[in-house]
């Protein structure tokens, strides 16, 4: 290692330190061996030169051997530590020697002027980093006191080297070296196969970037890279007037091409677009691409957006929608714009496709529907290919689409946004039960597929899976489903959609029916084992009571006929749960009867009520109302309604009501309890199987108001638990954030009004699992 002798004055060190930077500087070659000798040679006289010595000697051999980390000096404390004079000889040698350099170049222009700079520039910058390396032990022992001692003018060495070029290059040329730049530039503008040098171009842009180092804070570590804090040199010497020279060539250019329209227009903007953007990628700073595509926007997007794009979607132009999605992909102001007119158009479409129906689409299910559902594949269509799938442009469909379903002329008359849910689940019941239409199992793939289209926009999904569950409860249990494979795609379908928790009753439910076939086989299989044996073919469904939409309805007296089937299944089915408990729902019950006093011998299928009517007449010719009453302990108002239904059919008469004219005007209402009813022997019906069985009416109202109130309920419940969930991740939160995340959890589900949130909240402070925190009453804290 090279080092220092003792006695060695500052003019013999900077002799050393001087011939480096000539080498450096001029030759631009410095070898490995040279350059660690001026490393030592600096570390030495900053630790071991004599600050009180003038000139100062170096007092003591020093290796330029590196120091460790368990070598280090604290230099605030040390009273030895010097460099300022060799800190400022170096800046006196540097402002010399590019004085010289700038010297040669006075009297260029143009081109000459910016290869000039650049090659300068270039030669410079890697000599001033090749000094600011060996002079490490400068920038640390003397540089970082300085300015933390609070001297704010003395930089590091390579940063102090850049504020030397700053003033006596950058400072006095920067005009003449843009104007370079931009009649370059200009010149490729304007014949793109002309060859220019990008290189000088960018070249005087990395210096402009890179002297924003001067303002920079100073970095103690030098091993840190110093990352510049500005670009305020860049954008004055050079983003500034580039911006400006390229809205005054472009609005010239723009003026020049407005004699094309349409498709040959938005190419020849798109070309423009492509051809500056590339060159401003080639050679500018990355910040300005951005600045220079929205300065390209305005001058040439914005008013053509505004008139050319509302004749394109209004026609639905696929072709020329297509060149203007993709010439918009960079331009964010322009392509908002047109989503908005994209938006616009959709709802339009929408509003006015279900207003041409709105009269007879609100009581029919399938053209409500299936209006939304061709709506829906001609403007997706349209869509995709005129943007390409671009994800704002579909996003702005999906939120227009999902707008006209739940606001629309149907769902105005009808009062409520739930409308499109209630005519949805109506739609899946007609198609999926019974029928005069069978649909087979491929066609209802494809209908089930616009079902689940207009699902995924309706908002009102808990009031659907309600009304769902209802049908499908009913398609079960009265065995009127079309398919049991199309029941279980639409389950599957749904649970996709949105999830096992939305189905699971649904699944239950389907499941049930499975069991309770097994179970059915099961109890016939014991019946004959036991050898009971009697006239009555019996058959259960067993349904899970948490799962099913279904109540206990008051108990009834059953004829003797079924009350020993009844029995006997219920033992049976106890020994096998034994922790069950059966509740017999007679109001879904129904069975048939077969007439053994009229020719032909007609089978009637009734429900459990009309059967316990019809059985008593096995006894008594006539019965009083009061007495059916005695006997069956039907509610007088079902009863009333199963007389009326057996009357109108004249399976029963009354003496005391005329039921021989055309039209039996007579009302349930009429029925009076005194009133005498006997089996009218001379029913006649084209059919031999007569079907009675039809939904009492009280029963019917009874599942509305149970629908309305439980759904309301069951919203409240919802938020509650939602409240609870996030409340015990977060701990404290305040009204607004925890509304908002209440709203974003169950948007799923329903849109939750902001008086039953707060609503919600105040029961759970009640109830005490929230609580007010003391000092901030907008903040609510969790209880656990």
């Amino acid at each position: 290692m090279a080092h220092a002798e003792r006695g060695e004055t500052f003019d013999d060190v900077w002799k050393q330190i001087s011939n480096g930077l000539e080498q450096v500087f001029k030759l631009q070659n410095i070898s490995p061996e040279e350059y660690m000798r001026l490393h030592a040679v600096i570390y030495n006289y900053c630790i071991n030169g004599d600050p009180k010595e003038i000139p100062r000697q170096i007092s003591r051999k020093a290796t330029a051997e590196p120091y460790s980390h368990h070598q280090r000096i604290n230099i605030n404390e040390s009273n030895t530590t010097i460099g300022g004079d060799l800190y400022f000889r170096i800046k006196d040698y540097l402002e010399v020697h590019l004085e010289g350099i700038f010297q040669q170049g006075v009297d260029l222009q143009g081109e000459s002027l910016l290869r000039f700079y650049v090659d300068n520039w270039k030669q410079y910058r890697f000599s001033s980093k090749t000094t600011n390396g060996f002079c490490h032990n400068l920038n640390r022992h003397w540089v970082r006191p300085e300015y933390n001692s609070g001297r704010k003018d003395v930089y590091e060495v390579y940063a102090m080297a850049l504020d030397i070029w700053q003033s006596v290059f950058s400072q006095r040329l920067h005009q003449q070296v843009t104007s370079a730049c931009l009649q370059l530039i200009k010149s490729q503008r304007q014949n793109d196969s002309i060859d220019i040098d990008t290189r000088l171009i960018r070249g005087a842009i990395e210096s402009y970037v890179e002297l924003g180092l001067i303002n920079s804070e100073f970095v103690p570590d030098n091993n840190k890279r110093i990352a510049p804090r500005s670009l305020a040199i860049y954008k004055e010497y050079f983003e500034v007037p580039f911006l400006e020279e390229t809205e005054t060539y472009y609005r010239l250019k723009a003026a020049d091409i407005v004699r094309y329209s349409g498709t040959e227009y938005l190419n020849k903007i798109a070309q423009l677009f492509d051809e500056e953007v590339h060159r401003a990628q080639s050679y500018l700073h990355s910040s300005t691409v951005e600045v220079l595509e929205s300065k390209i926007e305005k001058i040439f997007l914005m008013d053509a957006v505004r008139t050319l794009a509302k004749s394109l979607v209004s026609d639905e132009n696929i072709t020329e929608l297509a060149v203007l999605s993709r010439l918009l992909s960079r331009a964010p102001n322009a392509k908002a714009v047109l989503r908005k007119i994209l938006e616009e158009h959709i709802h339009k479409k929408g509003i006015d496709a279900i207003a041409r129906v709105s009269s007879t689409a609100i009581n029919d299910p399938l053209l409500y529907v299936e209006t939304i559902a061709e709506v829906y594949t001609k403007l997706y269509k349209f869509v995709q290919e005129a943007f390409n799938s671009g994800q704002g442009f579909t996003l702005a469909f999906d939120n227009t689409f999902r707008e006209f379903v739940n606001n629309n002329a149907v769902t105005r008359a009808a009062g409520n946004t739930s409308k499109s849910s209630e005519l949805l689940a109506q739609y899946c019941n007609t198609l999926l039960q019974k029928g005069k239409k069978k649909i087979t199992d491929e066609d209802f793939e494809e209908q089930s597929d616009r079902i689940m289209v207009v699902f995924a926009y309706v908002a009102d999904k808990d009031v659907f899976a309600k009304l769902y569950r209802n049908m499908l409860a009913k398609r079960l249990l009265f065995q009127l489903s079309a398919s049991d494979d199309s029941e279980e795609l639409m389950i599957r379908k749904l649970t996709e959609a949105n999830g096992s928790m939305y189905t699971g009753e649904l699944r239950t439910m389907f499941q049930d029916c499975v069991l309770s076939k097994t179970l059915s086989e099961g109890y016939r299989t014991n019946c004959e084992s036991n050898k009971f044996h009697d006239n009555v073919d019996f058959s259960v469904m067993v349904l899970n009571s948490n799962a099913w939409p279904v109540s206990a309805p008051p108990n009834i007296i059953l004829p003797d006929e079924l009350k020993i089937k009844y029995d006997m299944f219920t033992k049976f089915y106890i020994e096998q749960h034994k922790n069950h408990k059966l509740t017999w729902l007679h109001q879904y019950s129904h069975g048939d009867l077969q007439i053994l006093y009229t020719k032909p011998k007609y089978i009637l299928h009734v429900s459990t009520y009309q059967m316990a009517v019809l059985l008593l007449f096995n006894k008594l010719d006539c019965w009083t109302v009061e007495r059916i009453q005695e006997k069956t302990l039907i509610e007088t108002n079902l009863l009333l309604q199963v007389l009326d239904s057996l009357l109108k059919k004249k399976l029963i008469k009354c003496p005391e009501i005329i039921t021989d004219g055309p039209e039996d005007n007579f009302k349930e209402t009429d029925i009076k309890t005194d009133y005498h009813i006997q089996i009218d022997k001379d029913f006649k019906s084209e059919k031999l199987r007569v079907n009675l069985n039809l939904p009492l009416k009280a029963l019917k109202q009874s599942q509305l108001e149970s629908l309305t109130h439980n759904l309301d309920r069951d919203r409240e419940m919802a938020i509650q638990a939602a409240i609870i969930r996030i409340m015990k991740t977060r701990t404290k939160l305040n009204h607004a954030s925890l509304m908002q995340e209440v709203i974003q959890q169950l948007s799923s589900l329903f849109q939750p009004e902001i008086p039953l949130i707060k609503k919600c909240i105040r029961t759970l402070i009640e109830k005490e699992y929230l609580e007010l925190k003391a000092d901030d009453k907008d903040v609510l804290c969790y209880l656990a």
